[in-house]
């Protein structure tokens, strides 16, 4: 399909170029040369030729193109290489701003335009034409570069967008599987330390009940501590804190990592920042993990340096190790221990988390492995572009702008008495359009201000055009600010085109709403989003620019009638401004419309990944609760009744009972339940943590003044409340505090803008109506939510220690 589009364009182009020269003269009757349709053959044959591969080399493509029309307007007629010399230097042009970084378009299309400048001067001189032509040049040149660089934005974009949901969907059936052995794992410590030193200890001391009495009371003193510990590890198993102070951080296990391999004689210093979970933090662990191990078994005792920076665009990991001191190599015990497929597992474990790997000798003669990760914004990996690359592009775009007046290094001398000293019209229209293209960019920063001065800018045009004498068409300085104005003009249609789509398409699905029935709101929101566009703004820019228009045409004195140069003018700087903005409300939409379908099945997903780890913890828990703490509970009773027999007899019940239960464990590992349980509060860390998997900072923090078990419509209502607010999106850092204001549950959540928009609100609203509570959203970015808890009573703490234990 690329080579079909590739091959297109370029043969479209020489058929205009065909239909304008030689088509019109051959129309007229007038018969070019055979050397001049040689040459114009030569010309379009080397332009599509290199057109055609401008994917591959755009740079080139360019300068080729540049070349051969330059080389072909000479021998030609006018018009022989018009449609090649503009479309086919603005299509090369727009290859390369889609196809490299943006430096290199802005570098490629300004040393163009010079180059052009300086080409015309050479061979013609100065004169007044050169400021227009310079204009005229630019513009088609920052229309080409302009959308070469959306179009790439735009695809930047859509790949960052379809490796946020590749990360979501691998974070979804990931969680299910952490949340598992993570329980395995704690279960197993409680197992192995816990209750077998309990069945030690009782069985000890009635080995030595004749001889040494004493050690049954101290046995049954210690199974009931012990027992009561592993009621509250086991509460803590089942129900573990949603803040991440209990969790070990990625950060804190690359810095054990880095002490066990000190530990092992390895001189290692490590910069690590901190990583939120997941699997790029997963990808940095076992890369940073196989570097050090290959270092002690290579070049043991060399010194180490671990370096893993997480940023916006990019995480990078660096191990770096020096050279092997002497006599290392002959010690290295596991030079041969290892399969030789280290180095492909490395890549294979950087590609999977979307990033690239690269591993080789230093200068020093050392080893570094280099990873180049995701970073917050999931964004795709770029290229780093060494300086030296940088300096030799501009040195590269220098010579051959200055090219021109090699053979020419002093301007004649009729030229330079040519003028009368004023500034030409050509000066001061460069000076206006480059006025204009600065406010344009300051448009996001000052927004009023960028606007004042860009219709200020516009009244000027009639201005220059006396002052600097210009005699071409009256309306084409005035038409060049109306192109300006249209470009802001679209930039603020898709801004606010963007706010209401999104947010159609991102809460209802994702929560189990239907759109337009449950949101009547949102549907409304969404059918006026092109009446809350800018119409006023377009109102003001078309007043400014009739009377810009008018003034040019009074002017000039052209016997024109007053009132139709007022309807054309209108009607045309009314139809491109009205277009603009329609133009950029739509692409609001559609940009807003394809960000809520992305936030919506990553809202799904993040919902499906907690039900099925919580499915999987109350599975779990299920049977400790059957099983193990039963029988750990009988085992406390009975030594609190100074039985010691039947406290080891329990105990060793409870030891096989927490086996069995992790053999089941490892057996249904692959089996999803049937039915999955709603979650509630004691699953906010399973929430938290697929959040920050997914890129997104969350915290949550629940104070020690929340009952539980709280009332069920309220502990449910509290998730739901909770993940409906992120679930509405969003990249800013939230946290979501509950806490307790006398018989009401409070949950205060910052960092959330977008929760106060009006399908979200109205969810909340509905979710806290139902219980009596009550909604604010009067703080900008802060949700504050009250939910009474009713008649329930609360009492003391409203359940057994193990269930308060977080």
């Amino acid at each position: 399909m690329n080579r079909i589009d590739d091959r297109l364009l370029p043969v479209l182009l020489v058929c205009a170029q065909a239909l304008v020269w030689p088509g019109a003269a051959l129309a007229r009757g007038a018969v070019p040369d055979a050397s001049a349709l040689l040459v114009a053959v030569l010309v379009a044959g080397s332009v599509t030729a290199a057109l055609a591969l401008r994917r591959a080399r755009p740079v080139v493509t360019l300068v080729l193109v540049a070349a051969a029309c330059a080389l072909g307007a000479g021998p030609l007629p006018t018009g022989a290489t018009a449609v090649l010399g503009t479309a086919g230097v603005g299509l090369a042009l727009f290859t390369v701003a889609t196809e490299r970084d943006t430096f290199t378009a802005v570098l490629c299309g300004v040393a163009l335009a010079l180059w052009q400048l300086l080409q015309n001067i050479s061979l013609h001189g100065l004169s007044e034409r050169d400021g227009l032509d310079l204009v005229l040049t630019a513009l088609l040149y920052a229309v080409a570069g302009g959308a070469g660089l959306f179009v790439r934005r735009a695809r930047r974009a859509r790949r960052a967008a379809g490796q946020l949901l590749a990360r979501a969907e691998a974070e979804r059936h990931r969680l299910p599987a952490v949340e598992r052995r993570r329980m395995e794992r704690e279960l197993h410590d409680v197992s192995a330390h816990h209750l077998t030193a309990v069945v030690v200890t009782a069985g000890a001391a009635l080995g030595l009940r004749e001889r040494r009495p004493e050690l049954a009371g101290e046995a049954l003193g210690f199974a009931v501590e012990t027992g009561r510990e592993v009621t509250r590890a086991l509460g803590a198993v089942r129900a573990p804190a949603p803040s991440r102070e209990e969790v070990p951080s990625p950060e804190e296990r690359l810095r054990e990592l880095v002490a066990g391999f000190r530990r092992l004689g390895l001189p290692v210093d490590c910069e690590i920042d901190p990583l939120p979970d997941g699997a790029v933090a997963d990808a940095v662990f076992g890369i940073v993990r196989e570097a050090l191990t290959n270092v002690v078994r290579h070049a043991p005792g060399a010194r180490t340096v671990v370096r893993c920076r997480y940023g916006d665009a990019r995480t990078e990991a660096v191990v770096t190790s020096a050279a092997p001191p002497a006599g290392a190599a002959a010690g290295a015990h596991g030079a041969g221990l290892g399969g030789g497929r280290g180095q492909g597992f490395l890549r294979a474990r950087a590609r999977e988390a979307g990033g690239t790997l690269v591993s080789g000798p230093t200068r020093e003669g050392g080893w570094e492995v280099r990873a180049v990760l995701p970073g917050r914004v999931a964004g795709a990996v770029g290229r780093v572009v060494p300086r030296g690359y940088r300096v030799a592009q501009v040195v590269a775009a220098a010579g051959l702008v200055l090219q021109p007046l090699l053979p020419l290094l002093v301007i004649r001398e009729e030229t330079a008495e040519q003028g009368d000293g004023g500034a030409s019209a050509g000066l001061l229209f460069a000076l206006l359009a480059a006025a204009q293209v600065v406010a344009l960019l300051w448009l996001r920063r000052a927004r009023r201000v960028a606007w004042g001065v860009l219709l200020g800018l516009a009244l000027l045009w009639p201005a220059a055009m006396r002052v600097g004498g210009y005699g071409g068409p009256v309306l084409l300085p005035v038409g060049l600010s109306v192109l300006a104005t249209g470009v802001g003009v679209w930039a603020e249609g898709v801004v606010y085109g963007r706010g209401p789509v999104g947010a159609a398409h991102a809460v209802p699905r994702a929560l189990g709403g239907r759109r337009g029935a449950l949101f009547p709101a949102l549907a409304r929101a969404k059918d006026c989003a092109v009446a809350r566009a800018p119409w006023g703004l377009g109102v003001v820019a078309v007043g400014v620019h009739v009377v810009a228009a008018v003034g040019a045409v009074v002017g000039r004195g052209a016997g024109v009638s007053g009132w139709g140069v007022v309807v054309g003018v209108v009607g045309g700087v009314g139809a491109v401004v009205g277009g603009a903005l329609w133009g950029g409300v739509l692409r609001g939409r559609g940009e807003g419309r394809v960000r809520g379908m992305r936030d919506e099945r990553i809202a799904v997903w993040t919902g499906e990944a907690v039900r099925d780890a919580w499915a999987e913890r109350r599975r779990i828990a299920a049977g400790l609760e059957t099983t193990v703490l039963a029988r750990t509970a009988d085992m406390v009773a009975q030594a609190e009744a100074g039985r010691l027999d039947a406290t080891a007899e329990r105990a060793r019940e409870a030891l096989a009972a927490m086996r069995a239960l992790l053999d089941t464990v490892r057996d249904d590992a692959q089996g999803a339940p049937g039915l999955r349980p709603q979650p509630t509060l004691q699953a906010l860390d399973l929430l938290a943590r697929q959040c920050r998997a997914g890129g997104r900072d969350v915290e949550i923090r629940v104070t020690d003044r929340v009952p539980e078990p709280l009332p069920t419509a309220v502990d449910l209502a509290a998730y739901h409340a909770a993940e409906t607010m992120l679930a509405a999106g969003g990249e800013e850092s939230a946290v979501l505090e509950f806490d307790l204001d006398g018989d009401t549950l409070t949950l205060t959540a910052t960092g959330v803008p977008r929760a106060a928009r009006p399908a979200v609100r109205e969810l909340l609203s509905a979710r806290a109506a139902a219980l009596g509570g009550t909604l604010d959203t009067g703080r900008p970015g802060t949700v504050g939510l009250r939910l009474p808890l009713g008649p329930v009573a609360r009492g003391d703490g409203g359940g057994p220690a193990e269930e308060r234990e977080r």
